[in-house]
């Protein structure tokens, strides 16, 4: 389990190594490296998804690891309150950057080759306050970035923390 600590409270989550364990691997890699520590919140839509892990308060990337295969065969769905891998277009880019869903997005999910989908390696296990709270932030166009939060959402911190009995 992770603890995340942001400028708007905590939430835990809870990661699916058996189902993702490449995505899972590597999500706590950049956790206990301090990766997440100091970036933001840097794309929000109310009613679909909050997405961090990869800009620094000034809108800059931060350079990542290698970018990993895409788990979205899984099974795993893209349902409220999951986390899943943001990527390009490219079907395993992903690197650092996920995404919460607020919402069922179905549309998501794999669905063949066709339409791949993004690969689902967590959920929220306490604090889903906290993500609908960063979900309702005022949000513009900042740096040649759509949907940024006008108030920055700082990650504080990322943090292994055994799960509750």
């Amino acid at each position: 389990m992770l603890e995340f600590k942001t400028s708007k409270g905590s939430f835990t989550i809870q990661l699916f190594d058996k189902q993702a364990p490449i995505t899972v691997e590597n999500f706590y890699r950049y956790a206990d490296e301090g990766f997440f520590d100091g970036t933001i919140f840097h794309r929000v839509i109310p009613g679909f998804m909050v997405q961090g892990g990869g800009l620094t308060e000034d809108l800059k990337n931060k350079k990542g690891h290698e970018p990993i295969q895409n788990e979205a065969t899984n099974g795993l769905k893209n349902k409220r309150g999951t986390l899943s891998m943001a990527r390009t277009n490219d079907i395993n880019s992903a690197t650092s950057q996920f995404f919460i869903n607020v919402v069922d997005n179905d549309f998501l999910d794999h669905k063949g080759q066709s339409n791949y989908g993004y690969a689902v390696f967590a959920r929220i296990d306490s604090g889903m306050d906290v993500v609908d709270a960063i979900a309702a932030v005022k949000t513009g166009s900042r740096s040649g970035y759509q949907d940024v939060p006008t108030e920055t959402v700082i990650i504080e911190s990322v943090k292994r923390v055994e799960a509750k009995a």
